[in-house]
């Protein structure tokens, strides 16, 4: 069975209303993003950060996957598929998608400041005075500016096995998950779906790479419906 791995970036869970907080400018009511999303902005003012993915965290209830991410569950049934996504929310598993990396943590998970290895599943809002099993402040497990990717070597590792890649909805600028691609030494095929495509340096040496410029909800079906031989 062929192997396919699935690079998402913020235009998949953009159409189906997840705000970025990298919009306008960068700022969030007022605030510059590293004072909600570095180390140094959660020892600075951590009221303000808890309450930033704490409003993220509740728009997520208000959201559904949408056809691009229903699409891609289907591959699962004549590909092993792993998808490697930058967002933090869970719409690739309330699709049903089995298997999903998240380059830069989960929303609706929680961790503890001291031991990392402590991660808790999180629904509600997170606040001062939530502790870990050890008595020490839970954060948001979201990886910030300036922090280490955990989960960087084993996307490495399923990108460097694909037989095809599938780029969708990313800017391809943002390292270093927009290096990722240029480790799909296999891959016969790679797909790049995006409305406004970009061509990183990595994506510019790729002889086979097939640019569709369509957004996710339109563009990943028609080509999950070529895979599957419809």
């Amino acid at each position: 069975m062929e192997k396919i791995v699935i690079l998402t970036g913020a235009g998949i869970s953009a159409e189906s209303g997840i705000r970025t907080f990298r919009d306008a400018d960068g700022l969030w009511e007022g605030h510059d993003v590293m004072e909600v999303a570095s180390p140094e902005g959660w020892a600075a003012n951590r009221e303000l950060v808890l309450e930033f993915y704490n409003q993220r965290r509740r728009q997520l209830k208000e959201v559904e996957p949408n056809a691009g991410h229903l699409a891609l569950k289907a591959l699962e049934r004549d590909y092993e598929v792993t998808v490697i996504t930058q967002n933090v929310d869970d719409l690739h598993e309330r699709a049903g998608q089995g298997h999903v990396l998240h380059l830069h943590g989960e929303l609706r998970k929680a961790r503890s400041t001291r031991f990392e290895e402590l991660v808790y599943e999180w629904e509600g809002d997170l606040r001062l005075g939530d502790l870990c099993e050890k008595g020490h402040q839970l954060r948001p497990h979201i990886v910030w500016f300036g922090e280490e990717v955990p989960m960087l070597e084993p996307a490495a590792a399923a990108v460097y096995e694909a037989d095809m890649v599938l780029v969708i909805g990313s800017s391809m600028q943002v390292y270093p998950a927009a290096g990722l691609v240029g480790l799909a030494h296999k891959a016969h095929q790679i797909f790049y779906i995006d409305p406004r495509p970009s061509i990183n340096y990595e994506l510019s040496r790729i002889p086979f790479l097939e640019v569709v410029p369509e957004a996710a909800t339109s563009g990943v079906p028609r080509i999950v419906n070529d895979l599957l031989g419809g």
